[in-house]
């Protein structure tokens, strides 16, 4: 599936998982993933929502602003470096887990797939999927940090936001609708 939504593209799987990401790269070896260590937990979803102003935001010694940013629980701040390198064109967020309060929930994925949209340095938008809409913690997340007037579309449980860059991407975090 993701081969014919992306001819010659890079595809780059983010996995809670470890033992999946074995799996997955032995059976498909052209893809590739890497395991995610979520700092989130789904029980604290609305304190993350309100305190993401206070902890998030400005510029790390990286210059990225997800990279390094040891103070924002919300910042998925130890991928590889070519995911901060990169200006992704699509970006799907259906994972991880986020349907019991222990899970990591989908907070930190939202918030950093925004951070990277609005942080494109090439012209150009991001097309973000975010799956599990029906979920309040995926909608309120969504409405805050992808937000409704970039919503082009979705069915089901599925929305669909174009998210064009911010001129100064080390701003984003404090005013993103």
């Amino acid at each position: 599936m993701w081969d014919s939504f992306n001819p010659r593209g890079t595809t780059l799987f983010l996995e809670e998982d470890p033992k999946w990401t074995i799996a997955a790269l032995q059976r498909f070896p052209i893809i590739r993933a890497h395991t995610v260590r979520y700092q989130t937990r789904l029980s604290d979803a609305k304190t993350l929502l309100t305190s993401y102003k206070r902890d998030c935001g400005g510029t790390t010694s990286t210059g990225h602003p997800l990279k390094g940013d040891s103070r924002c629980v919300l910042a998925l701040s130890n991928l590889p470096n070519d995911v901060y390198d990169r200006d992704w064109d699509v970006i799907m967020i259906d994972g991880p887990r986020g349907y019991f309060p222990a899970a990591p929930g989908r907070m930190a994925v939202i918030y950093s797939a925004a951070m990277m949209a609005r942080g494109r340095r090439n012209s150009g938008v991001t097309h973000v999927f975010l799956h599990d809409v029906d979920r309040e913690i995926e909608k309120h997340y969504a409405r805050e940090f992808l937000c409704m007037k970039y919503r082009v579309g979705g069915i089901r449980k599925l929305w669909h936001f174009v998210i064009p860059p911010v001129v100064n991407a080390t701003d984003i975090s404090h005013g993103f609708c």
